[in-house]
This record gives C-alpha cells, structure tokens and sequence, in this order.
C-alpha cells in the first residue's frame, strides 16, 4: 500500500530527512520542499571566502542513534559520514581557571580533584545514579504520546520515580558535588535546551551523563554534512528533494490537509503532509489564522519559548591550540541567565560558547586558516531589543574570547566574517521569535503536552523538528522524525522493523 501513498515534507531540515529517507526506504512516494538552495535549515552550512560553518549544531551525541535511523533506511552511516570522536569534549573557562572534560571516566576524576578536590567521589555516584535515569527514561523519549494513556505504559511508570519532579538540573547537582562551578559544568547543558540551570527539570540530567557515557563526535565537513547525506540517501531511496521551493500554505480542506501550495502557484497534491519548518512559524504563516485554537497566535504567544542566540563566524588567517569545543562562563553565570530569561540588555559579562573545528578537521579553512564559530545566549525577540541598532556586541564577544582563552589576537587575525543576531533567526531563517531552540522544555510543554508528531489540530498532518516531541537538539529531532514514520507506517499497514519499537 505504501507505493499508493505520497508523502509532501516541508522542509528539508534533519528531522524532514530522516523521516523521508525511512519512509522512502519503505516504499512511500517521497518529495521534499525547502525554500533554501541547500538542504538542512539550521542543521546547513554556511560558507564563504573558503570557510565553512555549521549554522547551528556543533555537537553530535547520541551517535548509537544516528547510525539506527541510516541503518532504517537501508544504509550504513560510516559509508557516507567520517566520524571522529572529540576528546576533550570541551573546555570551560571559569573566571579564576579552566577544566577539560572529557568522556575518559578516570581522567575526569583526577581533573575534578586537581580543580575541585573533594568532590572526585561525586562523579563516579554522578555516572552511577544517572545511568539508571537514562536506562528508565530513553524508552520514554521514543513514544509518540499522542494520547494521554501513555503516561500509563509500564516504562514511563518505571521512569516516574527518576524524574525528580519539582527539582532543577542545579539542584539536582547538590546530590554529587559541593563546588558551584562544578555543578555549572555539569548542568551548563541546559543551553541545548535554550533554558537556564536553576529552571531546566532535573530529568534532563540525562544530557550530562550522554555526553560523559557515550562522547561528543565530529563529523568531517561539519555537522551539517549529516544533511547533505541524508539527503542523498532519501535520493537513493527513490524520495524528490526540490530546493529552491518555498512552501506558502498547507492546502485545507476544513481540518484536512490535502496538499501545499507552493510560492509560484504550483499545488502538489498529497494524501498526508510531514511539517518540519519552525513549528509556531509554520502554524502562523502556513496555515490560515482562525483555523486552530489549542496552536493559535494568541495561544502561541502564551507560551514559553526558548532564549536566542548572537552567532559570530569567524575566518581566521592562524591556527590556534585550543580544543575542538569551548566554553567562557560569565563570571556570574546566574545573573547572566536569569537575565537572559528575564529579556534584559545583554551586558558585558557574557558567556561565549567557542568552536575550533580546525584542530579538528582542517577541510573546513583554507591551509593555514581556521574557522573560529561564537555563539552567545541572548534573550529572544520578545526582548524588544533592535539588533540592527547594536554594534557594540560583537566587540563585547570578541574581547571577552580574548580577554578568557589563548585566543589573545584574535581580532588581528579576523580575514571574513559574518554574523547572525535574534533579528535575523526570525526574519531570514524563519525561526518564531528567533528562538533557537523552540518551544520551551518546561514539563507543561514536554511529552503529551508538546505538539504531537501526529498533529492534533489538523488531520493528515505530521510534526517532525525541535518543535514537537522529544523536542530539541539533533538526537531527539532525529528520534521525531523515526516517530513520525512508524507512525505513519502503522497507519498504512506497512510492516518494518525498527529499532524503536514502542509507538
């Protein structure tokens, strides 16, 4: 039955592809729209000058799970992606020394006792206790909860007693070490999520123990060649990728979708449609405004969404000996966040999030150079703040990089650049309020609460992207979009063997 059924994704960004090279392996009729020349929305590249930068991901955890979903599409992920593991993981600059992390369990106890001692013990009960939240929640992660009985399956009430409910990552820290900024290099992981520490649920303690479990990789040409391959293996798989194809509605027939229409006119008729632009952009501009009630604007804006982010890309003329991934904390990184929360200015104590892929892989500079990426957590555009207005950041970024790593001349260095700010998220990458990471991860907008991959408000209608369940952050868009083609799998009949099994 599948070869009767076609298949419209909007979008071609990791959780379209994924999706689309499954279904197509399993003989769906597949065709992906982006309006972008390339593939990969925030997962693509950005190049100039001879430099290539990721736009968004730098980190690839969970790599078990990407090797799964290529291995759903018939293919084997080492074929088409050069992997390398990064160790140290990163490095974080504190404001009276720095520490390496790294996934080598000895090592690390002896870098917490030369820069925290006393709390060596806590890192081994750290990896212990959350071995066992892992091992009960990752089974979670994978349903669809689509229905609210979910909550009843026998591993989410397994799971249950690991949540720690009412508890942030921070104070879930207190459990295992006594060092404040140690409990901020184990909990900082919360800025994948686009929320802070003190706020972000406790059951999320899971991000910390992945990266300390199972390593941080690197792919060759970036993580945005994660796309362009995937892309070609839903190519190989008999799946259309047209590019260059902005979508400008879905095509209702009351609370049906039967197709999109494209922004030249052209309708493309389909018996269901997979949504993987921003979600509250797509629900805003895709669909027409009075048609939903639980995702309308007003709802939307009742909800909480992640921070922004400033994104400096840097064409360096020198190499520098720094690890692969780096971090500067603010030296009151509470104030800073809370701040960021809050939508007020960004003053000059930042933190700055620094990648040196060029120690890593020298394909992404021309001889010699190197591609130095900044990422700052800003507040999003409810901020009201004029980022065209704003040209004193960028100096506040690089003279803190400076003031706070070996990078000392790195502004002497500079030979291209360019710069994405909350202003340009929302307008020129179509991302709703420019928030970078979507939809807030609070627990009232998590699992069933969270938009479902099998939208509740449209029929015929799938989600797939940070803005749907398990939410944000390339592992669990991944996961959406494996969901997302079980499910509609399931709906058509179509037997298949998948490594997430439990719908």
């Amino acid at each position: 039955m599948s070869a009767e059924k076609k298949i419209v994704i909007v979008g071609a960004g990791p959780g379209g592809l994924t999706a689309g090279m499954i279904l197509a392996r399993r003989g769906f009729k597949v065709e992906i729209f982006e309006k972008e020349k390339k593939v990969g929305g925030r997962n693509g590249s950005l190049d100039f000058d001879g430099f290539s930068f990721d736009i968004g991901p730098t980190f690839l955890m969970m790599k078990f799970l990407l090797d799964e979903v290529f291995e759903e599409a018939g293919k084997e992920s080492a074929k088409y992606l050069g992997f390398t593991r990064i160790d140290p993981m990163y490095r974080l600059y504190f404001s009276d020394g720095a520490i390496d992390m790294t996934d080598d369990d000895q090592r690390m106890r002896e870098e917490i006792g030369r820069r925290f001692p006393g709390d060596e013990a806590g890192f081994d009960h750290f990896m212990a206790r959350e071995k066992v939240r892992y091992d009960r929640m990752y089974p979670c992660l994978q349903k669809s909860y689509d229905q609210l009985r979910t909550f009843f399956h026998p591993d989410f009430l397994k799971a249950l007693p690991h949540l720690s409910l009412g508890r942030s990552m921070f104070e879930e820290l207190g459990r295992y070490y006594s060092h404040e900024k140690l409990k901020i290099g184990f909990t900082f992981q919360s800025k994948y999520l686009g929320m802070s520490p003190w706020s972000c649920p406790a059951a999320f303690m899971i991000i910390p123990y992945i990266e300390h479990a199972m390593g941080v990789w690197h792919v060759k040409g970036g993580l945005s060649e994660i796309s362009r391959q995937m892309a070609k293996a839903a190519v190989e798989n008999g799946a259309t990728v047209r590019l260059g194809a902005p979508v400008e509605k879905l095509m209702l027939d009351g609370r049906a979708v039967k197709g999109v229409e494209l922004e030249d006119g052209e309708k493309v008729m389909a018996d269901l449609v997979i949504v993987n632009a921003d979600f509250a952009h797509a629900m805003t501009n895709l669909v027409p405004e009075g048609t939903l009630k639980k995702y309308s604007r007003a709802a939307l804006d009742r909800k909480l969404f992640s921070c922004s982010t400033y994104m400096l890309y840097l064409g360096v003329d020198k190499l520098y000996d720094m690890p692969h991934h780096s971090i500067v904390f603010s030296r009151d990184y509470n104030k800073y966040i809370s701040d960021v929360a809050a939508y007020r200015e960004p003053g000059d104590d930042i933190s700055v999030y620094i990648r040196n892929a060029s120690v890593t892989d020298p394909t992404l500079a021309p001889p010699g150079k190197s591609n130095i990426y900044c990422l700052v957590p800003v507040s999003n555009n409810r901020s009201g703040k004029d980022w065209s207005a704003d040209g004193k950041f960028r100096e506040t970024v690089l003279r803190t990089v400076m003031e706070r790593t070996e990078m000392k001349d790195l502004d002497r260095h500079i030979v291209a650049e360019r710069v994405i700010t909350p202003n340009d998220w929302e307008l020129k990458y179509n991302v709703f309020l420019g928030a970078t990471f979507n939809l807030g991860h609070n627990l009232t907008q998590m699992l069933y609460f969270r938009p479902h991959n099998q939208f509740e408000e449209l029929d015929n209608c799938y989600l797939v992207g940070g803005g749907t369940h398990p939410g944000s952050g390339l592992p669990t868009i991944y996961e959406s979009g494996r969901i997302t083609a079980n499910l509609i799998s399931r709906r058509f009949g179509v037997r298949f063997d998948s490594k997430n099994r439990q719908i």
